[in-house]
């Protein structure tokens, strides 16, 4: 019998990994993991420990590995990226993020493999255009995004829909535009990981929490507003769209509400069995100006190509993420 390979990118990142615990459900698969660990005290060696994969590659020697093995390989998850919005080398960001993305794509199509992708919420910018996952190539080319991050992320999706309307695509390409993403497997991201992960020490030590001031007239203290989706929902999206085969393009995927983080924060509260205690404090200058209030996922173009997962509230997700990874002392998925 000939083995199935899914190659994950990123797979021992936070939402790559939360994908192959996923897919490890199926025993039929192979699932071939790409990235760095690092150092073993970072924590991304535990985000796989508790699942089966078929092989472990280096990125430098992902072109080597999938030249040898590509006739088995069924389809390529692509998760790897500089996900963070405050890295500085924008050379380094669109080196990684868009031609590492361009040139997988360009390999699935040649040789006839299926590409999913991280795209991003941060293609939207500021937010002012809405947050329609519109095809057309005028919708794509007018977002603005406010970092070299969301850019470099746009900059793909144009790219993979242009290829795709001249007939050069993978058999199967969807790219998904993740807002707000929380759960288990973040540790290692840092000050990049969720505010529900960041304010867990202080809710766990009985210690008030801290959020942001606004500076938006329209908004007050703690009420901007993200839509927050929980990895394990994302997760379920990836195997959903590694079933349906013919579907294709750039869809968003959140929850399809938007809550402050006033919410988020009480809700970890709760889910801890305890009284908020907030406050307020200045937000850093330099980020004022670049600061999103609002984002809300549309999911109608996804729904109507047919996915069907169910949404986990943001209060459910929350008591999930506390009760069986952030309270634990094996936090891991």
């Amino acid at each position: 019998m000939s083995r199935r390979i899914v190659f994950v990118t990123g797979g021992a990142g936070f939402i790559g990994s939360n994908i192959v615990a996923r897919l490890a459900e199926d025993h039929g698969l192979d699932l071939v993991v790409c990235d760095h660990l690092r150092g073993a005290d970072a924590g991304k060696w535990r985000n796989l420990a508790k699942h089966p994969i078929g092989d472990l590659v280096a990125p430098e020697g992902m072109w080597e590995w999938l030249e040898k093995r590509w006739r088995e390989v069924e389809l390529i998850i692509h998760m790897g990226a500089i996900s963070s919005t405050a890295e500085p080398d924008a050379d380094k960001v669109v080196h990684t993020n868009f031609g590492l993305s361009r040139d997988l794509f360009r390999w699935c199509a040649d040789r006839q493999r299926r590409f999913l992708y991280a795209s991003s919420a941060a293609t939207y910018g500021d937010g002012a255009l809405g947050f329609d996952d519109a095809q057309d190539w005028e919708s794509l080319a007018g977002l603005r995004p406010l970092n070299p991050y969301g850019w470099s992320k746009a900059l793909f999706d144009m790219f993979a829909v242009r290829q795709a309307a001249r007939g050069y695509a993978p058999p199967q390409w969807a790219g998904l535009k993740f807002f707000n993403v929380y759960g288990p497997n973040e540790e290692h991201k840092g000050v990049m990981r969720s505010v529900a992960s960041q304010i867990w020490p202080d809710v766990a030590a009985g210690r008030t929490v801290k959020l942001f001031r606004s500076y938006h007239p329209d908004y007050p203290h703690g009420g901007q507003k993200r839509d927050f989706v929980y990895v394990r929902d994302v997760a379920e999206a990836v195997a959903w769209l590694m079933g349906n085969e013919g579907v294709n393009g750039v869809f968003n995927l959140g929850s399809g509400q938007a809550r402050s983080f006033k919410d988020l924060a009480e809700a970890v509260f709760r889910a801890a069995g305890r009284e908020p205690q907030i406050e307020y404090i200045e937000m850093p200058k330099a980020l004022r100006s670049r600061y999103q209030y609002f984002t809300q996922a549309g999911m109608g173009r996804l729904r109507a190509a047919g996915y069907d997962g169910e949404v986990t509230g943001l209060e459910d997700g929350i008591a999930d993420y506390v009760a069986r990874h952030l309270s634990q002392s094996d936090p891991y998925r």
